[in-house]
């Protein structure tokens, strides 16, 4: 993703630098904010996404235009980054935790409700359609580790190997001195999340990445949590977050955006609320790390705002794929 080009120009030295290679938030400098823009039925189909992400969200767009529904788009969205091994951020490439394991959690949401999850997933590039397998074909919502990976391989999945030889240097590279400490729109992760109206205006979404970099062993965060990294509710819009996760599934970010949308909020005031839920807790560490929500509501309003700056949001609609920034919080 362009996003990262970033960090190759920053000057982050010790764990910054090997994190850098993995993970950006901030690539360019976005167009003006644009996130509360309302829509008409007439401009349906609509995509958003998480980040800087215009090949995955055209590959949604195309999904929809060609008379597809939005739970094919947001999965085929998905699948665009997990296959780009110079992401590092989500699927094929991604950074491992501080085991030289690359493991992966993603979730899917349709318009009826109906959900699947896969946390702690290894050797399995497309994460996202393993997560709809667990939706379709088991009674099940979430699927773990190497239950997952079996499940997976039963669905005709193909193991492989994930850990690329750039995302193995930069493991290397931190293992030299070990020390972790996340950095705003950084990090040391990413997330990809995705949200789509079809024709029909029914919505879906779907989230997924391989987490923090150099994380312990089985940590698992907001992304594949139904409620917390995603959730959709057909009759009045959804949400996924990103950043760390560990702040989204503390307020049940996603969900509390939706219910807020609910309320009578627009989009951009779910998200600013959700937001203000984090920063305003009592001896909150707002200031030392980043959660992004974007939003989308029935009507086709859309919604993004962060803790801190450079936080964006892809959006394509009425045949204009393009970056939007998001305002945020933390201005001082």
């Amino acid at each position: 993703m362009k996003r990262r080009h970033f960090i190759k120009n920053a000057s982050l030295t010790g764990v910054g630098l090997a994190v850098g290679s993995a993970l950006v938030g901030c690539a360019e400098t976005p167009s003006e904010d644009k996130t509360s823009i309302a829509a008409s039925p007439a401009s349906l189909p609509l995509v958003i996404a998480t980040w800087h992400v215009m090949d995955a969200t055209a590959k949604a767009m195309e999904v929809l235009q060609s008379g597809g529904n939005a739970l094919d788009a947001v999965e085929q969205g998905c699948m665009v980054e997990e296959a780009n091994e110079k992401g590092q951020s989500v699927g094929k490439g991604g950074l491992p935790d501080r085991d030289g394991n690359v493991t992966l959690d993603a979730c899917i949401m349709n318009k009826h409700g109906n959900c699947g999850s896969v946390v702690y997933l290894q050797n399995i590039t497309h994460a996202v359609s393993v997560a709809r397998k667990v939706m379709e074909d088991t009674p099940h919502v979430m699927l773990a580790g190497e239950g997952a990976k079996q499940f997976a391989m039963s669905k005709g999945f193909q193991p492989e190997d994930l850990l690329t030889e750039a995302s193995k240097e930069a493991w290397e590279k931190w293992k030299v001195e070990a020390k972790y400490k996340p950095i705003i729109n950084i990090e040391n992760h990413d997330t990809i999340g995705m949200l789509a109206i079809d024709k029909n205006g029914d919505i879906s979404g779907a989230c997924t990445t391989s987490g923090l970099a150099y994380k312990l062993g089985g940590r698992v965060g907001d992304s594949p949590i139904i409620g917390s990294g995603l959730f959709v509710d057909n009759e009045i819009g959804a949400c996924v977050a990103t950043g760390l996760g560990e702040e989204v599934v503390k307020t049940v970010g996603s969900f509390l955006v939706v219910e807020l949308m609910r309320q009578g909020k627009s989009p951009q005031e779910a998200c600013e609320e959700a937001i203000s839920r984090i920063v305003n807790k009592p001896n909150s560490d707002y200031k030392n790390f980043q959660v992004g929500y974007i939003a989308v509501n029935k009507k086709g309003e859309t919604g993004s705002y962060a803790i801190h700056q450079w936080f964006s949001m892809t959006k394509f609609q009425n045949g204009v794929n393009e970056q939007i920034q998001s305002n945020y919080y933390h201005k001082s």
